[in-house]
């Protein structure tokens, strides 16, 4: 990082003598003419990282910043790794979000690969992510660019990319992408021309629509209510039309995040599993009335789907499902469908999909976190991660699906409706057969990173070795990898279980979030269930334990809760 206050100015001229956008062109002038080093010690305290989820961060001025400057380099790399594959012909398919900026990228993106000699298509308009995992598949792309930043706050942005599978990159091709945008010379030596690109009509969502009837069964029953909310992204146009095509009632819309809004004005983060994010939604299912059966939301980009029961004597009179919880459900659906193929979830979710997959004889695999591992399982079949993604159709959709697991969702809730149960019931069924399985998270958002950093040298200089009263059985370092696992920055424990507290056992891992400046632990306590009767007890038990586990790997992490 430059110090010297002179050679930053330089650096910060530098930058804004090729910037194309005229808006950050402005923001960068007024910090160098305001002399502002601070500032721009900052922006320029490196370059923005191209990973394995390719590109996120804050919109503005510089390389440490989500802008058209960055997205050029990032296109152009993108597309010299392409053509070293031997690639170069290919067609690269982009599709983008309603954030700000995410159409202009997806613009110079489409020019940076016509003028690097491929071919580009960008879809019609805004849509869900799942429609550009689609259509790389279906039109035999050779890789596909998301412009996204998902749940994250409005002031990001991002650049998510697939290879021809329709999955996300994976190590190595992350290092190598990586390393051909930094070989990227002076902007005004990358081509791109003002046309020569495709931009595709509406047969690509019509493709992708008819390919979400096959999640479900014909005939089954369809009489389910939902409220749903598309938490100001672009998701309602097409989870509409899927609903509508399977014959289910119309949805009713949160009509004050129904349409598409950069500045997600009415939330605080648009990711439905942050406090009060769905209170518009409860509000509005209170307001319809006792036939609405759940409630359903998308994030912004709609690869995430998250579902809410009823739950009377609480003050919103509704429950937000874990990931674990409507990961555990469509799973016992498919198999009660008949599904056949490997179920797999990742080292963070509940191991409840292991249960019953084995209770089915299905084959189970754990990867790391992130759909980019989860859909190169071989014989996928389903997949779901905690984070409120599920895949349900891996044949159509390599990547998580926020909109055909809304559609799956709804056909079962409206099977159990038929029979006179509830999602909440099924979920019952499931602790009594295989025991409650309670996961909680403890996730720490931090201004400094170094604040991570310093909680996993200390978890790893001072191994805890009782946790909430349960012996740490067994401690792995993840950055060593495992037989199954690359290596990754994670802990995990396992903790024993103790029959005069009713627990049958514990785990617990501790990771840095891939995307969001925070520190996630996830939490987990099985406690057998002998009975209907004993439910209740079950819970409880289950509740304080979590809650004794959040505190001890909090204080051993040296973090506040």
């Amino acid at each position: 990082m430059a110090t010297d206050p002179a050679e930053l100015i330089n650096r910060a001229k530098a930058w804004l003598a090729e910037d194309p956008d005229p808006e950050t062109r402005g923001e960068l002038s007024k910090l160098i003419e305001a002399e502002d080093t601070d500032e721009l010690a900052v922006r320029f305290a490196g370059t923005l990282q191209f990973g394995t989820a390719g590109l996120r961060g804050e919109l503005g001025a510089g390389p440490m910043r989500m802008n058209r400057s960055v997205v050029i380099r990032a296109a152009a790399g993108l597309a010299a790794y392409l053509k070293a594959q031997g690639e170069g012909s290919g067609l690269v398919v982009i599709g983008y979000d309603a954030r700000h900026k995410s159409a202009d990228f997806a613009r110079d993106t489409a020019a940076v690969m016509v003028g690097a000699g491929l071919r580009a298509a960008l879809l019609p308009r805004p849509l869900p992510t799942p429609v550009l995992a689609f259509a790389i598949r279906h039109l035999g792309a050779v890789a596909g660019v998301e412009v996204t930043a998902s749940h994250n706050p409005p002031r990001d942005n991002g650049y998510k990319v697939y290879l021809g599978d329709g999955s996300q990159i994976v190590p190595p091709a992350d290092a190598g992408i990586a390393a051909e945008i930094a070989a990227v010379g002076p902007l005004d030596g990358v081509p791109r021309p003002e046309a020569g690109w495709e931009t595709l009509d509406e047969a690509v969502l019509t493709a992708y629509l008819e390919r979400t009837d096959a999640v479900l069964t014909p005939g089954s029953p369809q009489d389910t209510r939902v409220v749903y909310t598309p938490m100001h992204g672009v998701g309602r146009d097409t989870l509409v039309a899927a609903f509508d095509r399977a014959g289910f009632p119309a949805p009713v819309v949160v009509a004050e995040q129904a349409e598409p809004d950069p500045d997600f004005p009415t939330v605080a983060f648009p990711n439905p599993e942050e406090p009060g994010a769905m209170d518009l939604a409860f509000a509005t299912a209170r307001a319809a009335g006792a036939d609405i059966d759940i409630v359903i939301a998308n994030d912004p980009d709609a690869d995430r789907c998250a579902v809410a029961v009823p739950a009377p004597g609480t003050p919103d009179g509704w429950r937000m499902l874990r990931g674990d919880e409507v990961g555990a459900l469509l799973a016992a659906h498919l198999v009660r469908k008949r599904a056949s193929g490997t179920f797999a979830t990742t080292i963070v979710s509940s191991q409840l999909l292991s249960r019953i997959a084995a209770a089915s004889a299905l084959p189970y695999e754990e990867t790391l976190t992130g759909f980019k591992w989860l859909a190169r399982v071989d014989g996928l079949r389903y997949a779901f991660e905690e984070a409120l993604g599920y895949c349900v159709d891996p044949e159509g959709v390599r990547d998580k699906d926020g909109i055909t697991a809304a559609l799956l969702i709804t056909e079962l809730a409206a099977e159990l409706k038929q029979a006179g149960r509830t999602l909440t019931d099924l979920l019952d069924d499931l602790a009594r057969e295989f025991g409650l399985h309670a996961t909680d998270q403890l996730s720490v958002r931090v201004e400094d990173l170094s604040l991570i950093a310093d909680a996993m040298r200390r978890l790893r200089e001072q191994p805890p070795t009782v946790l909430a009263g349960l012996a740490v059985s067994r401690a792995d370092d993840l950055t060593q990898g495992t037989e199954t696992l690359p290596p990754t920055d994670g802990l995990r424990y396992y903790l024993a279980g103790s029959p005069e507290a009713g627990i049958e056992s514990a785990r617990v891992v501790v990771r840095p979030s891939g995307t969001e400046p925070k520190l996630k632990c996830y939490l987990e306590v099985v406690v057998p269930v002998a009975s209907p009767e004993a439910l209740p007890e079950a819970r409880t038990t289950a509740t304080a334990a979590l809650a004794a586990v959040k505190r001890d790997v909090s204080a051993a992490a040296g973090i506040d809760a």
